[in-house]
Parts: C-alpha cells; structure tokens; sequence
C-alpha cells in the first residue's frame, strides 16, 4: 500500500511541477527589435537594461529580437513576428507604407524631433559639400534616415547629386562603419547621425585628430519606438506611458536614458513624418 502511495504522490508532484511550467511557458512575450544600425553588441548592450524596465512595467517577458538588416525590421512589424521596434524616420514610413498604416508610433527622444547629420572627412582639401564633387562618399545603410535619405535629400538641395557627382557612392551598412571606412581611407568622406558620431568621440572610437565634422545638415524628425498594427490598445497605452516616466534622475533608470542618449522621452504621431516621407520620394526611394 505504502509503494502505490508514495507513486501516486510522485506522480502528482511531477503534474504540479509540469503545471508550473505550463504557466511559465504561457507568460505573454513582448518581442523587440532595432534597426541594425550600429553592431549587434552594441545593440543588445543598449536594449539590455530598457527591456528589464519594461518586463517590470508591463509584467510581461520582453524579449530582444535582432534582424539582419532595415527591411527585416519592417517585414517583421508588418507580419507580426515582433511587437515594437526602434525605427529611423524612413524606416517608419516604410513601415506605415508596407501595412497601410498599420503600424504606429509612439514616443521618440527629445533630440528625435530636431535632428541632425553630419558629414566627416580625413581629407585637408574638403571643407564644405561643393568640395565632395569627383571624390569618393560612404552613406550609411540604404534605408538609414539620417545616414542616407536626409543626407542625400539636402546634397540634391545644395545642387549636388551623389550618383552624379561623386566619384564612387558606397554603403557602409552602419553608422559606426561609415566611421571606420572614411578613418581607413576607403572613402573621402561619409555621413553619419549626429548622436552616434558624438557617441564614438566621447567614448575614443574615433581619432578626432584624423577624422573631423566639415558639414552638418539642417534639423528634421528621425528616430522613434513603434508598435505593429493589432497590438492591444491597453498594452500599446501602458508601453507609451513606460517610456514618457523615465527619468535621468531616478537611480535606476539613469543607466536606461544614458544607454540611449536622451534626457527625455515625448510623444510622437505619424504625421511628424510626412516630410522624411515627402523626401524619400523626391529621392526617388520611395514610388
């Protein structure tokens, strides 16, 4: 008797424990992505402490879903694959074109409603855009905002056409690799986003004394956080409200704002990006 007895617990104790497990397994997943426009480790170092604030403020398993370049993030929003990602301005309009506007976005950092590019050299003799005629020129990704379209949009605005005028146009894939080709001589000059080049100077990763900032354009809206078409109201509610009651002076939350270069979080709506959208079509990016 006591044999059957002692099986019959065992075997209940396993069902608790599978039920347990069951329940864990059935914790919802918020899945994340980025833009790939810096290296994946650095992408996952600035994501890993955001996604732990907002596991807590949502109660929900957050997890950080790399891509391998800008349309797979867009594919993955308009399909369902992920929830919310970390989109350029273009990268957004994309994305609303893909899903007929569908997808939605929602905050973007202070600095993402005024912000810039900047173009670099190595070379002594270049010291204004007119001089970038017949040398060699580095974008970033094709469908990067501020490291193609908005570079390229206010180039034509100065009279100067990349396929045209320049000797060779290259595409870097990144931000961070635009750097690194115009440091090493594989272009003249390049064009980056103004946050990440002031990132790599802060932190050593570029030889200021070789490399320099000779142009810089005019403002514009770029990057934001957004959510695909379908997701619960109430959850796209909750995550807007996450992100807009961070605070650099909260302890715990300074590493957050600090990983992504702001001192604040405000709202954004579609119609910010008209104009990135207005120029990717008279770029001829976009039909």
């Amino acid at each position: 008797m006591l044999p059957i007895l002692l099986r019959t617990l065992k075997r209940l104790s396993m069902l608790g424990l599978l039920g347990v497990a069951g329940l864990a397994s059935a914790q919802p997943v918020l899945k994340v992505s980025a833009i790939p426009d810096e290296a994946p480790t650095e992408l996952q170092r600035k994501f890993a402490p955001l996604g732990k604030y907002l596991e807590k403020e949502t109660g929900m398993k957050v997890e950080f879903v790399p891509v391998t370049d800008y349309a797979a993030v867009v594919e993955s929003l308009a399909t369902g694959k992920i929830d919310m990602a970390w989109l350029g301005g273009f990268t957004y309009v994309q994305s609303k074109i893909r899903t007929n506007g569908a997808t939605i976005p929602i905050v973007q950092r202070q600095e993402d409603a005024a912000f810039t590019s900047k173009f670099i050299t190595a070379d002594k003799t270049i010291k204004s855009l007119a001089d970038l005629k017949g040398r060699t020129f580095t974008f970033g990704s094709p469908s990067s905002t501020s490291g193609h379209l908005m570079p390229r949009h206010f180039l034509l605005q100065a009279g100067i056409d990349p396929d045209k005028d320049f000797k060779t146009v290259a595409y870097s894939g990144a931000h961070d690799a635009t750097v690194a080709f115009v440091q090493a001589g594989r272009a003249d000059a390049g064009v980056l986003n103004a946050s990440v080049w002031d990132k790599l100077v802060e932190q050593k990763k570029v030889d200021t004394d070789k490399v320099r900032v000779f142009a810089v354009t005019p403002p514009y809206y770029d990057y934001n956080w957004t959510v695909r078409g379908g997701l619960d109201p109430a959850l796209r509610k909750k995550l807007t409200e996450a992100f807009l009651r961070l605070d650099p002076s909260n302890p715990e939350q300074r590493e957050i704002m600090a990983l992504q270069r702001t001192s604040k979080f405000i709202t954004t709506r579609p119609e910010n990006y008209s104009g990135i959208e207005a120029a990717a079509r008279g770029a001829g990016l976009i039909k």
